[in-house]
């Protein structure tokens, strides 16, 4: 497998957000995961194709683009050069100056390069919600799925970057049950999302895939498996109502998606779900609005009579 998704572009949200492919396939090989058997090694799209790219899809109307991939931090290592995501992301935020809002998709917080530190911090335009891949909080865990950051290096990734942007908001990929896992282990896993800081929390019961070297290792029971998943998924629950109390009595900037009648719904800057009550919403503005409440899913708010907001 050798070629990259030439068409780029792998979705749209109400056609105001965009995700744009940059890159496909893995060069790792962790031991649960199938991916890179089936999409081969990593491929990138040159930069100025996603530029270009971009560009289009902002004189479509399109006002947020993410950027997808398997593993977007490896980016342009097979590239003439090798320019890293942070590079990327700097060149599309000079080269795409009428793009308001830059997301990036899941990242392998260990491959955070320089520039894309440099980016997170000191543009409004990168949005501040990353979600990275942790997996567990355990370090003879990670050894055994084969990744390449341990513990301590998620803890000072998370404590960077919310020292150089504090309103920061961090969601994660979980496994839990990975084979062979004690007790012990889950509870390193459990006290990570806190002392990263994570709000956002997907998390998955492990499943063993034919072929990967963790399913030959010693299985956790399944009972188990699935009481871990969910241990970790209600205190994502607990998190996640508590990163939306957080945000109440606030002024958000929010990208509207689908408008019936006074009611819009959308994303604020930070990715979080919000209802929004007001008399003139157009879908595909980025408005502000003052939250007054919270449901389990979304944030509550009225529009503010500010204006569309220009967050360029």
């Amino acid at each position: 497998v050798r070629e990259h998704a030439g068409h780029l572009v792998r979705g749209y949200s109400e056609r105001t957000r965009a995700f744009v492919e940059v890159q496909t396939g893995c060069d790792h090989r962790c031991t649960f995961c199938i991916i890179p058997y089936g999409r081969g090694n990593a491929r990138s799209v040159p930069a100025g194709g996603v530029i270009d790219e971009i560009n289009r899809l902002v004189d479509q109307g399109i006002k947020e683009v993410v950027l997808t991939g398997v593993d977007i931090t490896s980016y342009g290592q097979d590239l003439p050069g090798k320019p890293t995501l942070g590079m990327l992301v700097q060149r599309i935020l000079i080269h795409a100056p009428d793009l308001p809002r830059l997301r990036l998709s899941s990242i392998d917080q260990v491959e955070c390069d320089e520039p894309l530190y440099e980016a997170i911090a000191d543009d409004a335009r990168v949005m501040p919600h990353l979600h990275l891949s942790l997996q567990s909080g355990s370090d003879l865990i990670l050894k055994r799925m084969k990744r390449r950051h341990l513990r301590h290096d998620a803890i000072a990734f998370c404590d960077r970057v919310r020292a150089a942007r504090p309103d920061i908001v961090f969601g994660a990929d979980f496994i839990a049950g990975f084979p062979t896992e004690t007790e012990a282990q889950f509870e390193e896993t459990l006290s990570l999302v806190d002392e990263c800081g994570i709000d956002l929390l997907h998390v998955f019961p492990y499943s063993a895939r034919t072929g990967t070297p963790a399913a030959r290792m010693p299985q956790v029971n399944g009972a188990v498996r699935k009481a871990r998943a969910q241990r970790l998924r209600t205190l994502g629950q607990r998190r996640k109502a508590l990163l939306f109390q957080r945000f109440v009595g606030q002024t958000v900037s929010v990208l509207l998606e689908t408008v019936e009648g006074s009611v819009g719904r959308g994303h604020t800057d930070h990715y979080l779900p919000i209802e929004v009550e007001g008399q003139t919403l157009t879908p595909g503005a980025i408005i502000s609005a003052q939250t007054d409440t919270a449901s389990q899913d979304r944030l509550i708010a009225r529009a503010l009579e500010l204006g569309p907001v220009d967050e360029r």
